[in-house]
């Protein structure tokens, strides 16, 4: 079963829409945020602490458990790198519209919440390596051959409607392939498991939320139309942080904890060309 195939790294993009630049540096005006000369990662030891924006509501990088605590991807990785500085985590939920925001005002130390890396992200953060896998494309079973849109011909795909997904799937396909929209992730993987489409275009989360389920027809990768890894996001002028960060990773990739983190939330090992 392939999920994550070898495939050159593009230009990351965005998975969710990043508000201009001039509306994200509004959400912080008047906020207290830590002075450029701090150096954020001795407060962090100060403060026995550390704060993780994470996400609360986007399974398998972070959502409630059984116990109503944070788990995921991303809260191992906080988990990790507050183990490796030494101090407790403190996790602080955030949406995908204010992750970023979280960190510039100061009420976060990092966030790990899923993040791509964008030109226009670049200019008021930093980032790690990358430590997740995270891509789009168009997925399916073994016994349905599809290498490109081309093959798509005479197929019924899936998508959720109003992603960026659907809207590639929409530009893509041929004429004669059967494009099925759906409302929300959960119908797009209702539609694949009952047969009512072969293929389905979406992110690798969705497909691994589809495994979890233990299907007859395993869904594989297919093709990729679009790479971008998560990273983390670190305030700009904070060397030593980052490079502890950095350093965490590298060390998480060579050691097989971030292999175990991957198996473990996506059911994948981690792609040697992470």
């Amino acid at each position: 079963m392939k999920l994550f195939p070898s495939f050159p790294r593009p230009r990351a993009a965005r998975r969710s829409r990043l508000p201009a630049l001039a509306a994200l540096v509004s959400l912080v005006v008047g906020m207290t945020v830590q002075p450029a000369n701090a150096d954020q990662l001795d407060s962090i030891r100060a403060a026995h602490v550390l704060r993780v924006a994470v996400p609360e509501d986007y399974p398998p990088f972070g959502s409630p458990g059984a116990d109503m605590k944070l788990q995921g991807y991303d809260i191992d990785m906080a988990n990790l790198l507050a183990k490796t500085i030494g101090v407790e985590v403190k996790l602080i939920p955030v949406t995908s519209a204010n992750r970023v925001a979280y960190l510039l005002s100061g009420r976060a130390d990092l966030t790990i919440s899923s993040l791509a890396k964008t030109a226009d992200r670049e200019k008021v953060i930093d980032f790690s390596q990358a430590y997740a896998p995270y891509f789009q494309g168009v997925f399916g079973p073994a016994d349905v051959k599809v290498a490109g849109p081309a093959d798509l011909a005479g197929k019924t795909i899936g998508a959720t409607r109003g992603t960026v997904e659907e809207m590639t799937i929409t530009q893509t396909a041929p004429p004669s392939a059967t494009i099925k929209r759906f409302d929300d992730n959960a119908g797009t993987i209702a539609a694949f498991l009952s047969g009512q489409v072969q293929l389905f275009a979406a992110g690798n989360v969705v497909a691994t939320a589809i495994i979890a389920k233990h299907p007859p027809r395993v869904p594989e990768s297919k093709y990729i139309f679009r790479n971008s890894p998560c990273y983390i996001g670190v305030l700009k002028d904070q060397p030593r942080l980052l490079d502890l960060v950095n350093q965490t990773i590298d060390r998480a990739k060579h050691d097989g904890t971030l292999n175990s983190i991957s198996q473990k939330w996506l059911d994948m090992p981690l792609p040697a060309n992470l």
